[in-house]
């Protein structure tokens, strides 16, 4: 079997599709994509397509090893997520060439299915409880949201009172055994992330996610000490060498590996295990379309550290026609229940992509950049 072409769609609402195909009529799907990016992702997908032309699809890990040794510049959030695209599509490929999901040809799974989260927004209070309410009144049994707006390296308290009185309208409104996790989004550096993580102490969060900027992950300690609540970092983290420092710094519970951003099924596979062997949470990141969430799923199967997944249905960047389900044939293949989702069981990914109307979303495409924020004096703000 050889590979034969590399075919890339991007698509509403902010996603990039990524069909391989070979000369045995097997194809496979990746998302590979940085949100905000995905036309330079496209590109980088293309160049590493010379390398990937005509080379047997089998050959996994080979083939991520020449994407990401042989350019001699490597790492970083481009080029990790266009080898993770490429990758899960792979993986896609040798599943449905031996006719298994791709948790069998990891070893088998070891979960039947894993509880997910709905993340929640709203621009008021009221509007934070209402989503919070209607989460739970779906079925979830967790929910996250964003702790902060813009916040400058020394601001005011009323920042921080604001943050606690979301969160404890939050926490009301879905009463104390649904899981909480706020996400700081980095937007916090460090002498208030201090004062607001020891201030979200009485609400018993889930987790606290990207408390500081991953670049700052050694100030976290420092930031969390004396605090009960869980540190979950690593959606701006990209290889297995990323996740190493923060891993032997220890300053983290839970790790979130973006399955579209780190490698792929191959570089997290081994991301988890690695954080296994601390005692480390997995936890993947996925605010993304159906393929991320597929390929996040055969990881989870195989992980007995994995204990939730994010995944996007009806997210605020969502749009009617082009949610998380909408481009599958079948969209009860992702079967919620009782707070979770199941495996799976399907050959390769355990999804089939509905081609026509990705070619279909694909003619309109998508510029989505994120905002840009700026503090009160005019200097630009963590988004």
């Amino acid at each position: 079997m050889k590979i034969t072409a590399l075919k890339t769609y991007i698509v509403p609402p902010r996603w990039l599709f990524l069909k391989i195909e070979t000369d045995e009529g097997v194809s496979g799907w990746g998302e590979p994509v940085v949100e905000g990016r995905a036309h330079t992702v496209e590109t980088a997908v293309s160049e590493l397509a010379d390398y990937l032309v005509g080379q047997d699809p089998m050959r996994i890990e080979d083939l991520w090893n020449v994407m990401y040794r042989g350019g001699f510049y490597r790492g970083g959030p481009i080029l990790m997520s266009a080898i993770a695209g490429i990758d899960q599509a792979l993986w896609d490929i040798k599943g449905r060439a031996y006719g298994q999901p791709v948790h069998q040809l990891l070893g088998g799974a070891c979960r039947d299915h894993i509880r997910v989260y709905s993340w929640i927004g709203g621009d008021r209070q009221q509007d934070l409880a209402q989503n919070a309410s209607r989460a739970a009144a779906q079925g979830f049994t967790a929910i996250k949201m964003n702790g902060a707006a813009e916040m400058q390296i020394v601001d005011s308290h009323r920042k921080i009172d604001d943050v606690v009185a979301n969160v404890a309208v939050v926490r009301e409104a879905i009463g104390p055994n649904i899981g909480l996790g706020v996400d700081f989004h980095g937007r916090v550096h460090r002498p208030m992330a201090k004062t607001l993580i020891r201030e979200l102490e009485p609400f018993r969060l889930m987790f606290v996610e990207e408390p500081l900027l991953p670049e700052h992950a050694d100030a976290i300690a420092e930031v969390s000490r004396g605090s009960s609540i869980p540190i979950a970092l690593g959606e701006r983290l990209y290889s297995r060498w990323d996740f190493r420092q923060v891993l032997e710094s220890r300053v983290v519970d839970i790790i979130q590996p973006d399955l579209s951003h780190a490698g792929g099924i191959t570089e997290c596979r081994k991301i988890a295990a690695m954080a296994e062997a601390y005692d480390v949470a997995l936890a993947p990141h996925c605010p993304l379309g159906p393929i991320a969430l597929a390929s996040c799923l055969q990881v989870d199967a195989v992980s007995y550290n994995a204990f939730i997944q994010e995944q996007s249905l009806g997210i605020h960047y969502n749009s009617d026609g082009n949610d998380l389900l909408d481009y599958l044939v079948d969209p009860k293949v992702f079967s919620y229940a009782n707070g979770s989702v199941a495996i799976p069981q399907g050959v390769g990914l355990g999804i089939e992509i509905d081609e026509a109307k990705v070619k279909e979303a694909a003619r309109i495409g998508h510029r989505w950049r994120n905002p840009l924020w700026r503090h009160d004096d005019g200097s630009v703000a963590e988004w």
